[in-house]
């Protein structure tokens, strides 16, 4: 099964967040962060968040990418268990029921998310549609190495 890591290709998704997640660390779409947030009142790095962030499961930072890769079970649990006490602390779930369920929403979304094969990279952008967040997901291409016209970019920072 595959599930998503947050990556970081250089040290900008330190400025452009509120905070940012750990490079290895597992992530997921996170729009949960983002349910109760006026879009008209967002700005800065909480706007930011909002338009292309994913959420790291360790340090509930933000990352602008992300790379498919291989978790156990034992992982997958611990995510839930990461991701339901959250949710519970810092989003006010009525119960642990209501949280665990939602955490488990989360993670189903994300593996179904992940029908690429390993080391692919993923990036979301959002906007706020009538009635919920919109997201729309696709896969960044690293460039061709063949272009002598592109300068070379890519180097996961871990």
């Amino acid at each position: 099964m595959q599930f998503l890591r947050a990556i970081r290709l250089d040290p900008s998704d330190e400025e452009i967040f509120p905070s940012a997640a750990r490079p290895g660390e597992w992530a997921v779409p996170g729009s949960f962060a983002l349910w109760d947030v006026d879009p008209d009142k967002m700005r800065g790095k909480q706007r930011q968040a909002f338009r292309c962030g994913f959420v790291g499961t360790e340090t509930f930072g933000w990352t602008t990418l992300v790379i498919t890769a291989e978790i156990s079970e034992s992982e997958l649990d611990a995510v839930t268990e990461r991701l339901t006490a959250h949710l519970l602390q810092h989003y006010g779930a009525p119960s642990q029921a209501a949280a665990r369920e939602t955490a488990e929403e989360e993670v189903r979304f994300t593996v179904d998310l992940c029908q690429y094969p390993p080391g692919t990279c993923i990036a979301v952008e959002r906007e706020h549609g009538p009635e919920q967040i919109e997201e729309s997901f696709r896969k960044v291409a690293p460039p061709d190495a063949s272009d002598h016209d592109t300068v070379r970019l890519w180097g996961v920072e871990s």
